[in-house]
């Protein structure tokens, strides 16, 4: 079996998702994982064509008391028959952070993330000082 080339956090995680891909949007999917880096989208279905576009996410959180829509830019790196893969590109700080929480909040070794999230907040910072 390959090396897991992964290098951020994966956590299986469901909520709702929509995705834009050049002229099509698929609404009310459902996701599988997420990591810092990216998400596995259900529902989702491309030709091998399309991997590689650029994609506009939204993830649709909701709570007792309030909503929340974190957003992001990425590329799909994979398709498979129940969904695609995309990798993030793009996202603002805050949506970041909310994102980093629920990596954080839904890891199985809370302890090791937060070990790992301290250099990726460096990286957000530094890469929001160049905007």
């Amino acid at each position: 079996m390959g090396r897991e080339r992964r290098q951020s956090t994966r956590v299986a995680f469901t909520a709702t998702a929509t995705i834009r891909l050049k002229g099509t949007t698929y609404t009310d999917c459902a996701t599988e994982n997420l990591s810092t880096k990216g998400v596995f989208i259900n529902g989702v279905s491309v030709s091998p064509q399309q991997e590689g576009e650029r994609c506009d996410v939204e993830l649709r959180l909701s709570g007792a008391s309030s909503d929340l829509v974190v957003r992001m830019q990425g590329r799909v790196v994979r398709s498979q028959p129940e969904g695609v893969a995309v990798q993030f590109e793009e996202i603002d700080l805050d949506s970041f952070y909310h994102l980093k929480n629920i990596v954080y909040y839904n890891s199985d070794d809370p302890d090791a993330e937060a070990r790992i999230l301290p250099a990726i907040d460096e990286e957000a910072s530094e890469a929001d000082e160049f905007e």
